[in-house]
């Protein structure tokens, strides 16, 4: 059609963004367990079947289906050990031949994080299909982010064993485990997932700056938990009011010091990085010293003037800074990865801890997978068991 000589653009739907639109229509007030029929519907119209939306558990051992009725459910699969999980760890596609067609895998990303994985079987599959699941997967991701904040069926579909009331509230505090974007990503992990009290982080990018947080309260069980929220909350606060670095410490220490007992502290570790020219400033509150990983080998603690923990008053903490180099990584940890030791042994130690990183550093692989087969590998090492939280992220400036 041309109206003034000038020819309108075609606004017809196409069978592309009819899919899709069958999505985003929905969306709004979809309630959440209808999420995985909505999700089938759309891909059988073109030609999908077996469909399942796998979300990852808090152990971070298996993909568990989402138990919905219009998508398939099956049973969990091994992050380790299968087609599902392998999409999962490298987060990219997986084809496989099935005698009745092809099972397509594609990651669920949402800002980087890794929610699950969405699985189908076609006859057959082209670059058509390809970019067509691939946007579907995308809006699966966002649906599913959204849908989290008021419904329990995702929580409980990712739960596994039975949680403590103190993990409960962790679990609640944390932001996404992990964060890719184009200058930097973050990855982090809890232990014990389902008992894990008195450890936390939390992390923001605002801009060009990647503010991040790693806090150990004192004791375990519910009043680890509650001091650890406290903390968190007062670094936020004081974050989002931008007070400087130093003076966050001043802000934690006084929240925690007017809600518990004197002898009750949380060290704590607080950092910013300039994802523009990858200047990293810290300060230390009687927190374990990070880890500076250059070429995928551990080269040096960042060793740095620390004050008294969280709680105790100390004097306002010397602000630290180095220069990171494109594709440095930041290890940092609470001291149960260290002090952790088998029955009648001795205590692990930051030596082994560095002869650990430097084994998965080899494999090259992005900084989400390194750091959930370093905790996995801490955990096996100590035969399965824990007495305390052991907490790491892991941050890599990618220039």
């Amino acid at each position: 059609m041309t109206v003034g000589g000038r020819a309108d653009p075609d606004r017809s739907e196409s069978f592309g963004e009819e899919l899709l639109g069958l999505l985003l229509d929905g969306a709004h007030e979809l309630p959440p367990h209808l999420v995985g029929p909505l999700v089938a519907e759309t891909v059988a119209r073109m030609g999908g079947r077996e469909t399942q939306i796998l979300l990852q558990d808090y152990g971070q051992q298996q993909l568990v289906p989402l138990p919905t009725g219009g998508a398939a459910a099956g049973e969990p699969q091994p992050i380790d050990r299968s087609e599902a999980g392998r999409c999962f760890l490298e987060s990219r596609p997986v084809e496989v031949l099935t005698p009745d067609g092809v099972r397509v895998h594609l990651p669920l990303l949402d800002g980087g994080d890794q929610v699950g994985v969405l699985a189908v079987t076609l006859d057959g599959i082209d670059d058509d299909a390809r970019r067509l699941l691939r946007r579907i997967a995308g809006l699966v991701a966002d649906l599913l982010q959204t849908k989290n904040g008021y419904t329990d069926l995702f929580f409980r579909t990712r739960r596994r064993e039975p949680m403590t009331v103190a993990a409960e509230i962790q679990w609640s505090l944390l932001p996404p485990l992990s964060m890719v974007m184009p200058r930097v990503a973050v990855a982090g992990v809890l232990e014990p997932a389902y008992a894990v009290a008195g450890d936390s982080f939390d992390y923001a990018l605002n801009g060009d700056v990647l503010h991040l947080a790693m806090v150990d309260a004192m004791g375990h069980g519910l009043d680890a938990a509650t001091m650890a929220t406290v903390a968190i909350g007062a670094y936020r606060h004081a974050r989002r009011i931008s007070i400087e670095l130093s003076e966050i410490y001043l802000f934690m220490d006084r929240a925690v010091a007017e809600q518990f007992a004197p002898e009750r502290f949380v060290t704590a570790q607080m950092m910013r990085l300039d994802t523009d020219t990858g200047r990293l400033q810290w300060v230390n509150a009687g927190h374990p010293a990070p880890m500076l990983v250059r070429g995928h080998r551990v080269v040096g603690r960042l060793d740095s003037p620390t004050t008294l923990p969280v709680g105790f008053g100390g004097a306002q903490p010397q602000v630290s800074e180095v220069a990171l180099e494109p594709g440095d990584r930041i290890l940092c940890f609470t001291d149960g990865l260290i002090e952790e030791h088998e029955s009648g042994q001795e205590q692990f130690g930051e030596e082994q801890l560095i002869d650990w990183v430097n084994q998965l550093e080899e494999t090259d692989r992005e900084v989400r997978a390194v750091a959930r087969d370093l905790s996995l590998t801490l955990k096996r090492a100590r035969g399965e068991v824990t007495s305390d939280d052991a907490t790491l992220v892991l941050v890599e400036w990618r220039g």
